[in-house]
């Protein structure tokens, strides 16, 4: 038996304080998440990439703490 549900939702305003890579925001009915991973080469990229420098640096730029 297959269901559709249609629905509409409106946010005016939605706060993350966090969200962790794995992670799943859900806004709606779902009635089974079904995870997938897609790896896209978009840069057009032929080599491995450069070696890390400093691996206690943190692999994305943060801002400040809060």
């Amino acid at each position: 038996m297959n269901l559709f549900v249609s629905q509409t939702i409106v946010i005016q305003q939605l706060k993350v304080e966090g969200i962790q890579n794995s992670s799943v925001l859900q806004i709606g009915s779902a009635g089974v998440i079904q995870p997938i991973s897609q790896l896209f080469n978009t840069g057009g990229h032929k080599g491995p990439a450069p070696e890390i420098i400093d691996p206690d640096l943190p692999r994305v730029p943060l801002g400040p703490p809060s």
